[in-house]
């Protein structure tokens, strides 16, 4: 009778363990691709401005990750510190005694993350699971994101701070940020893009090329900055410092003195790195709130439109803000400007850009405007010859408002249908 044939040894554990190494390589291997991310673009102006960040956002959306590209991008080394598994003393320095005690004093001593920090110069700290962090941890937190102080040690200027936080209604025991605490980071609300997401999970994750500041915008970007912030407020006195009344607004971004400066800062490194107005739009909303962050914006915008007198000079040559509302805003100066100094040539120039703006943007934006500047005129005026031009444009305005004041509901048709 034959001996039975010995069965083929099954694989030894390290063998199995060689064979699930090389699929977590597999699975590791990916590629990545340039992709615009305003997200990580606002949170790299945010921390070149050595200003504090405090990302927001839904439990595992890359908050993590997007940190960890950008600690690698700027070669920082990444110190991670869960703020919530830690007491208030971690952060404001244990005792120590000394020999002697009444003569030396009590020292503080840091923790030895701290210690690394500075010992290497530069880094990145994020403070992770902020929201999770009890009121007596974030009271401690205060004087590190404040004055970058744990206990004796003073973090060196190399080193940046960046905190994240989930919504406290999808937060473990989470608490609102203490209303101190909140003020004094640039608040940044991170999403995840659907086609970012399939096409990482199927091997191409994006790779933003990150701002980079132009040396010779420098000082045009200060006073930049400098002219938006405080036009804004001496117009503005009410929104220099708004506590809001309400607990969850207070653990947000809301405007003081020190947001209007963090403010302040943001608007002259966007415009120093040629940033959008998206970008920008995410920096100031998220340090002053979107009140007072939109009525910012505006004022920013209205900044950016052409002088009235320029294109009084030299109107054929004018060149119209596109959007619709600029635009508006622009005629509405010119008009503004021939009131206010009315001459018989200023009066001719201003229908001659009226013309321009019918010919390159929406008719009716010139309406309110051409009425207005027809009141103007004196006797002894004549009507040039650009009024003919806009008569049809203003008259067919006119009989499509008077429609719609006869049917229900017709002007705000009108309007949406402009």
């Amino acid at each position: 009778m034959p001996m039975p044939m010995p069965a083929p040894a099954s694989p030894s554990l390290p063998d199995q363990l060689d064979v699930a190494g090389a699929l977590l390589a597999l699975l590791n291997d990916t590629t990545t691709e340039p992709r615009p991310d305003m997200q990580l673009e606002a949170l790299t102006l945010a921390v070149a401005a050595d200003l504090p960040v405090l990302l927001w956002g839904e439990p595992g959306i890359g908050k993590t990750a997007a940190l960890t590209q950008l600690a690698e991008t700027l070669d920082l080394p990444l110190t991670t510190v869960i703020a919530s598994v830690h007491e208030p003393s971690d952060f404001s320095g244990l005792p120590v005694i000394g020999s002697d005690p009444a003569e030396q004093g009590v020292p503080m001593a840091p923790p030895d993350w701290a210690v690394r920090l500075v010992r290497a110069g530069r880094g990145l700290l994020f403070l992770d699971e902020l929201s999770t962090a009890p009121p007596a941890v974030q009271a401690a937190l205060l004087r590190l994101v404040l004055e970058r102080r744990i206990g004796a040690l003073k973090l060196p200027p190399g080193v940046r701070i960046v905190a994240a936080a989930n919504p406290r209604s999808s937060a473990a025991d989470g608490w609102e940020l203490s209303p101190p605490l909140a003020n004094r980071f640039v608040h940044l609300q991170w999403t995840h893009d659907h086609e970012v997401v399939v096409r990482g999970l199927g091997g191409t994750w994006p790779r933003a090329d990150l701002p980079r500041l132009d040396p010779q915008r420098l000082p045009e970007a200060v006073d930049f900055a400098r002219r938006a912030v405080c036009g804004l407020l001496a117009a503005r006195p009410k929104l220099v410092h708004q506590l809001p009344n309400n607990e969850t607004r207070r653990g947000g971004p809301w405007p003081s003195p020190r947001s209007w400066d963090m403010a302040l800062r943001l608007i002259a490194f966007a415009s120093a790195a040629g940033s959008t107005r998206d970008v920008l739009s995410l920096l100031v909303r998220g340090t002053v709130g979107d009140g007072p962050g939109l009525e910012l914006l505006a004022s920013l915008d209205r900044m950016d439109l052409p002088d009235p007198e320029v294109l009084l000079a030299d109107p054929e040559a004018a060149v119209l803000p596109e959007r619709g509302d600029l635009r508006q805003a622009v005629l509405d100066g010119v008009v503004a400007a021939v009131r206010t100094r009315p001459e018989k040539s200023r009066w001719d120039a201003a229908w001659t850009l009226l013309v321009r703006a019918m010919e390159t943007g929406a008719p009716d934006l010139v309406v309110v405007p051409a009425t207005t500047l027809a009141a103007l005129r004196r006797d002894e005026w004549d009507v040039p010859a650009a009024i003919e031009r806009l008569a049809g444009a203003v008259s067919l305005s006119r009989r499509a408002d008077r429609a719609a004041d006869r049917t229900p509901g017709g002007r705000a048709a009108v309007k949406a249908g402009r």
